[in-house]
């Protein structure tokens, strides 16, 4: 009897006990009660997460079943899609491989700072570091699993959309039973694994992590969530590095493939004889799968444990749990409705009605979320103000959503105002562009104020906290048909390179893409929306944590204040140095394919005579290139190439990012942390939203433009005589600026703000016993130190650098092509140039 009635409270013990204790028993039903044992507080979880892996795997088993191009007579699509998969694998062992030393050494440094002094047990040092490097390996086997499926879902779903071919019975090629519901069906499951394999393992991890830290002797829960902030902090450090070595990955492949190939070639965006294009298609899977994936998982399990932080009492620590239990069941069944009865015509689609294709799962899943969500508050003893606060966390979601659809679709008038732009060149569209970008943070920003005040109004910081949950709780079909847009993406892209498969196709897999296009600018002001809230909601955690009295906080305390300016000023670092990076990276890229195209005669055919070059000019031209002439370049070059410069390029913005925090919160104080980190969140949402949206929309002012939907012949891609507009060239110049913008720096910048707050929060116990400011300052110069000595290294190497790699390897490429035989014309180098 004497262990079970130890055992009994043990798990009772919380500092927030007493909330429930003067309540008379057998007056509440059974889940009101507010002195919770630690598994009511997470089972709910526990289990909502083993039923979305369960879900996941179930998936993964029904996708793999699915026929590849070899099934349908497709076998070059097979062989193009095993290309992309290695590039892909390739890069994310060279990723974690330096992160696997990172996370070793940042657990070392957290270890040794909560073993200093003992704030809990003895202990803590050791349970930090287990809840960091437990979110930080969640967090990469999230990217991973779901990289290795997306790249396995291209294939299928080019093969869905192809079919097999039905011939007449001259045994000519008619068609082919492939259709846009077959290839939306498939391209979503892959989607659909990497949504909930990242809800699964962020829920069985932060639940049970915080189990295992409840039951440790000495340890409730109070305590065993302040610990839970490791958890979050691991998972943060993750998603900072993923996304930002992803996003360099992407576009330095993307910008590397459209200057040579689609430029200064001429051919198509994924011909094959581009050696970028494996690199390219790679990319999207590295930005906007694993890196997404990592920044929501980030967000997802930030939400839950600021949330918890900031209760007062059992139950509100118990909402978060079970809400994101709910969000599973509700975004499981959301997914059944995910269909389409449209054709596919091209980028000549309706774009609403295959919306609504994925909207209307979406819609769906939040329905009976919030119809869960009144079952639990009813249950944890009428929490009505907190369900409200989900609501309108939910609501707010939805309409940034559609806030970001409207400013980056060419359905609205944003974009098509940025087209209209190019018929003045591309001057007119980069400013209308930045015009746009800067104009779209007003509804956004509003929106995000009247959610925040609402909740704040009716139950003050919780209540933001747990409006942030609600936005996320049905991320797992959220993030699927985000994470869908790159399958499609790369589905239309091996389309493209198999010249046996037919434009009928390839119409079916450019609605595809068209679709994804639009789902993933909605997705990244999703991710904005919830990075927001949740920075806010750690913001407050950090307060509580570290016991500052609010009274000192005013904004007009210079120390407050130079943390705010600070802080603001970190965003615009960081976007500065991950688009200085894209750049860099971007000149080797180019170097490389121009070198192939132009001084490989190593690259032939199987007839020794016909070389790239020959097939570059062959494609360039529209003429059919017979097998035995055809040349396949060095991809693995340019997928090596794009893997060391984004690994590389890495270094500076994600250890800014983690040091920043600790050299200002040990140094200075925690008043001035709270002002950077306050500066950083304002400062970073608007520079998120304008980067993402202006992107988005220069993006698909040329797709605009390139589709040839505008009346005006100025306004198409080609004029009477088959050459290229000069509104088509300006629009071109607008998207290759906008492709940072959108997939690197912007998204990237959620993680930012998110991280810093997280790592606050981890180190909140430590910074609760300063009194005033500069008092044990000592404690800031080793972060503040390696600040010093990462910077000199990283100038003495060369990665933090003012010369101008591009503009030297432009004018050496020029050189090149000037001494070899011209496969491009006079015009189309001096627009590189």
């Amino acid at each position: 009897k004497g262990p079970r009635l130890r055992a009994h409270r043990l798990v009772r013990a919380s500092g927030r006990a007493a909330a429930g204790a003067a309540q008379p028993a057998g007056t509440m039903a059974p889940f009101a009660r507010n002195d919770k044992t630690v598994l009511e507080i997470a089972l709910p979880a526990l289990v909502g997460g083993v039923l979305a892996l369960a879900f996941t795997t179930y998936t993964f088993f029904s996708l793999k079943g699915e026929p590849t191009g070899k099934d349908v007579g497709r076998p070059l699509v097979d062989k193009y899609g095993a290309m992309i998969k290695e590039g892909a694998m390739a890069f994310l062992k060279e990723e974690y491989k330096w992160l696997s030393v990172f996370v070793v050494l940042l657990g070392g440094i957290l270890c040794a700072l909560f073993s200093v002094e003992d704030q809990h047990t003895k202990l803590d040092g050791v349970l930090t570091t287990f809840a960091f490097f437990l979110g930080a390996i969640l967090s990469a086997s999230a990217g991973w699993l779901g990289m290795m499926v997306a790249t396995d879902g291209n294939t299928r779903t080019t093969a869905a959309c192809a079919g097999k071919e039905v011939k007449d019975a001259q045994g000519k090629v008619t068609g082919g039973t492939g259709s846009l519901n077959d290839g939306l069906r498939v391209a979503f499951k892959a989607g659909s694994v990497m949504g909930f394999v990242v809800v699964g393992l962020g829920l069985v991890g932060c639940a049970g992590c915080f189990c295992v830290l409840a039951i440790h002797n000495g340890l409730g829960k109070t305590e065993s969530l302040q610990i839970l902030a490791g958890f979050g902090f691991g998972a943060s450090s993750i998603a900072l590095f993923a996304r930002v070595a992803g996003g360099i990955y992407t576009k330095a492949a993307d910008v590397g493939a459209d200057l040579v190939g689609k430029v200064e070639a001429g051919i198509d965006e994924d011909d094959p004889h581009n050696p970028a294009v494996i690199a390219d298609n790679v990319g999207d899977n590295v930005g906007d799968v694993a890196g997404m994936g990592a920044d929501l998982f980030e967000s997802y399990v930030g939400s839950i444990i600021a949330a918890a932080t900031l209760a007062k009492r059992d139950n509100e620590i118990a909402l978060p749990f079970w809400l994101s239990a709910c969000g599973v069941v509700a975004a499981m069944i959301g997914t059944m409705a995910v269909s389409t009865n449209e054709k596919g015509e091209g980028w000549n689609s309706n774009l609403g009605a295959l919306m609504w294709a994925l909207e209307k799962g979406t819609m769906l899943a939040g329905v009976l979320f919030l119809g869960l969500a009144a079952a639990c508050c009813h249950l944890l003893g009428g929490m009505w103000g907190a369900y409200i606060c989900v609501l309108i966390g939910l609501a707010c979601g939805m309409v940034i959503g559609k806030i970001t659809e409207y400013f980056t679709s060419f359905d609205f008038a944003p974009v098509k105002s940025i087209k209209a732009r190019g018929a003045t060149g591309p001057a007119t569209v980069t400013i209308q562009g930045l015009g746009v970008g800067m104009i779209s943070c007003v509804p956004t920003i509003v929106v995000l104020v009247c959610a925040i005040l609402g909740c704040a109004a009716i139950k003050g910081e919780y209540g933001v906290a747990i409006a942030a949950v609600g936005m996320l709780a049905t991320l797992g079909i959220t993030l699927a048909t985000d994470a869908y847009g790159p399958v499609a993406d790369n589905a239309g892209g091996l389309a493209e390179m198999d010249p046996a498969i037919p434009d009928e196709v390839r119409c079916i897999t450019d609605s595809l893409d068209a679709l994804g296009n639009t789902t993933a600018a909605t997705g990244k002001g999703f991710a904005i929306g919830s990075a927001v809230l949740t920075s806010l909601s750690l913001l407050a955690a950090f307060k509580e944590q570290a016991q500052l009295d609010v009274s000192l906080l005013a904004v007009t305390d210079p120390y407050v204040l130079s943390g705010m300016l600070f802080g603001a000023m970190l965003p615009y670092m960081f976007a500065a140095l991950t688009m200085i990076s894209v750049g860099k990276a971007a000149a080797e890229i180019i170097m490389e394919v121009r070198d192939q195209f132009h001084n490989r005669p190593d690259l032939v055919a199987q007839d020794g005579k016909t070389t790239l070059k020959d097939c570059i000019i062959m494609a360039s031209n529209g003429e059919p290139i017979p097998p035995h002439m055809d040349v396949i370049p060095d991809s693995n070059k340019c997928v090596a190439i794009s893997t060391k410069s984004s690994v590389r390029e890495m270094i500076a913005p994600g250890a800014y990012a983690i040091l920043a925090p600790l050299f200002v919160g040990f140094l200075v104080g925690p008043r001035c942390l709270v002002g950077m980190l306050a500066g950083g969140i304002g400062s970073g949402a608007m520079v998120a939203i304008m980067m993402s949206n202006a992107g988005g929309a220069w993006d698909n002012a040329k797709k605009y433009i390139s589709g040839g939907f505008d009346p005006d012949p100025a306004l198409r891609k080609k004029d009477g005589n088959g050459n290229s507009t000069p509104a088509h060239d300006a629009a071109v110049t607008g998207d290759t600026v906008g492709d940072p913008f959108k997939d690197t720096s912007g998204p990237a910048l959620n993680i930012l703000i998110k991280l810093m707050s997280m790592v606050s929060l981890t180190i909140a116990p430590l910074l609760k016993t300063y009194d005033k400011h500069w008092e044990f300052y000592y404690w800031g110069f080793p972060p503040l130190g390696l600040f010093v000595v990462l910077t000199a290294a990283l100038v003495y190497t060369g990665i933090l650098t003012w010369e101008d790699p591009i503009g030297k390897m432009l004018d050496e490429g020029e050189k090149k092509v000037e001494s070899a035989p011209s496969v491009v014309s006079n015009k189309e180098v001096e627009l590189v140039a």
